[in-house]
């Protein structure tokens, strides 16, 4: 395994981070259990999770990936050799269930505690904000498209205030952000110089098919030191060719869950089996040569591989192996460049 130190921090987490979004859905107790044991013993001691898993979110499955971590630590007596991750989530439809104040300090509060609960444990050692407030391009949206009705006010410093507090209590230790832009990274980054916590992290997406990343974050994620959490690095699975020929497979994510079609579009498919004919080329799976370009940005603190048997795990885990030739590197982006990020 290869690590990585959390920005501006003295935290060491492995490079290939443990997601954990289909526990309680896709995968039972037993089983999440059974890929927090391998990936331990793997070297992985970095765990990501959320208050919103399993995804899809639901009422009925409503933190259940939390608790499942939660009982694990319990059993295997681990918690201090494991860096956790977890977040609160933001607002939008499919959070209704959760809670409808947003990121208000009572909200944030609310949700720290809920979850130690659940984790079974005292701290959380990266607490990120699940989404931003404000209505911002996110999913399958290139271009951002100003609303003036947007009801958000302001509270970048209130967030950081509220995260404050929770950190001299104890009960977090480092603060991050997800699915955010660059104006909503360097906002908070300014609010950070009046004494207040620093975000460190950023979880966005990032794949092969997804690189938006790199049109803006990227650059202050070196400048400023902002470690990348990167995550759907294989695309819903898509590039593990699994879908490939209009194939189905039974379990797979996309089967079970087809309005999750972002990856699967025309251009997407396209640049896939150019990616996939590209690995072949060079003797390599197409899932170990897209999680190996993710592990290879300068940029990155935690590649959040996800898996639903340990097969995929154990395949994707050793991806932190392979290292990719600049001749690869130079082909992969020349695909790139003709089907330019065909899954935002």
């Amino acid at each position: 395994m290869k690590y990585s130190k959390i920005p501006h921090t003295d935290i060491s987490v492995s490079k290939i981070c443990l997601g954990t979004m289909t526990w309680g859905n896709q995968n039972t107790e037993a089983e999440g259990h059974a890929q927090m044991d391998f990936a331990f013993e793997k070297g992985v001691n970095f765990f990501d999770t959320a208050e919103l898993y399993p995804v899809p979110a639901t009422a009925e499955t409503y933190a259940e990936t939390e608790r499942i971590i939660g009982t694990w630590f319990k059993k295997s007596g681990n918690r201090d050799k494991v860096v956790l991750a977890s977040k609160i989530a933001g607002p939008g439809d499919y959070t209704a269930h959760i809670r409808t104040n947003g990121f208000k300090p009572e909200a944030i509060k609310d949700a720290v505690e809920n979850s130690l609960k659940r984790l079974q444990t005292d701290y959380i050692d990266l607490y990120q904000l699940h989404w931003p407030e404000r209505n911002t391009n996110t999913f399958g949206q290139r271009i951002y498209e100003y609303d003036p009705n947007d009801a958000w006010e302001y509270n970048f410093h209130e967030s950081l205030e509220t995260l404050d507090e929770l950190i001299k209590e104890g009960k977090i230790r480092q603060v991050g952000i997800s699915n955010e832009t660059p104006w909503g990274t360097m906002r908070y980054l300014e609010e950070s110089k009046k004494g207040l916590p620093r975000m460190v992290t950023i979880q966005n997406a990032y794949s092969l098919l997804c690189r938006s990343f790199d049109s803006g974050l990227s650059e202050i994620a070196m400048r400023e030191g902002v470690g990348l959490l990167a995550y759907s690095p294989m695309a819903f699975g898509v590039l593990s060719g699994k879908y490939l020929g209009g194939k189905k497979p039974e379990n797979g994510r996309l089967t079970l869950f087809p309005r999750f079609a972002r990856y699967s579009g025309e251009q997407a498919t396209k640049a896939t089996e150019k990616y996939n004919e590209l690995a072949q080329k060079h003797g390599l799976s197409l899932a170990q040569m897209s999680l190996a370009f993710v592990n290879q940005q300068p940029y990155l603190t935690g590649n959040i591989i996800g898996a639903t048997n340990l097969k995929q795990l154990e395949e994707n885990i050793a991806s932190i192996d392979v290292e990719l030739s600049q001749e690869i590197l130079d082909e992969i982006n020349a695909i790139h460049n003709s089907i330019p990020n065909p899954a935002p």
